[in-house]
Parts: structure tokens; C-alpha cells; sequence
């Protein structure tokens, strides 16, 4: 199931985002990206726009989009959510495609655009 919410940003200007894009671009073959959101959730629909179209402008394919619903508690449910400790959305972790070690991870609420913010873990 594909997140409405990952489709690239039309307006999002990749020149503004050199740097974050060429870090992307140089791994785009050695990594997993998996992204946890909703499409109902308006976190999810004001950032991954941008790193959908930051994706796309860095030729990133391997990219897994995991649904997330709220539980009446508050509390995340959907795929792999437990495995990987999904509390806020959107989460994004991008991992080592042959090792599935974890690289770097965002969490809702960083202080940076999510492909900004993961670009200088993984440098």
C-alpha cells in the first residue's frame, strides 16, 4: 500500500537541497528507506511531500511505505510498528540494503526537513 502522502512536492526546489540530495543520490543503491505515516495525520501530510520529491529528485527506488492507523488510546498500529518502536509519525529509517542495519532514523518531530535531517546522519 503506497502513502497518498509520499507523493513528490510539484514545487519542492531540489536546488535548495544540494547537499541533503547528493547524499541520497550516492547511496540510493546501498539503502532501504522505510517510511511509517498516514495519510490522515497532518505531520505526515506537511513533510512527506518534500522528501518524496527529495527521494525522487535522488533516483531513490527502495523506498517501503508502511500505513499507520491510531489506536482510540493514541497509540500507533500497523505494520511493523512494534518491531521497530513506532510511536510518532511520520517515522522514516533509512537501512543498509544488504546488512538491514539501521543508518539513521527521523522521528515526527526533528528540527530540520526529514531529508535534510537524515542526510547529515548518514554522512
Amino acid at each position: 500500500m503506497e502513502l497518498e502522502t509520499m507523493r513528490p512536492n510539484p514545487v519542492w526546489d531540489a536546488d535548495s537541497y544540494e547537499d541533503a540530495v547528493d547524499t541520497f543520490e550516492a547511496l540510493a543503491d546501498d539503502i532501504v528507506v522505510k517510511v511509517w505515516g498516514g495519510d490522515w495525520c497532518k505531520d505526515c501530510r506537511s513533510q512527506l511531500p518534500d522528501f518524496g520529491a527529495a527521494l525522487d529528485a535522488a533516483g531513490v527506488e527502495n523506498v517501503e511505505h508502511y500505513p499507520v492507523e491510531k489506536a482510540d488510546d493514541g497509540s500507533k498500529t500497523g505494520p511493523n510498528v512494534e518491531e521497530y518502536g513506532i510511536e510518532l509519525i511520520p517515522t522514516v529509517i533509512v537501512e543498509d540494503a544488504d546488512t538491514g542495519e539501521e543508518l539513521a532514523r527521523f522521528v515526527e518531530e526533528e528540527n530540520a526537513p526529514i531529508a535534510v535531517y537524515l542526510a547529515e546522519q548518514l554522512e
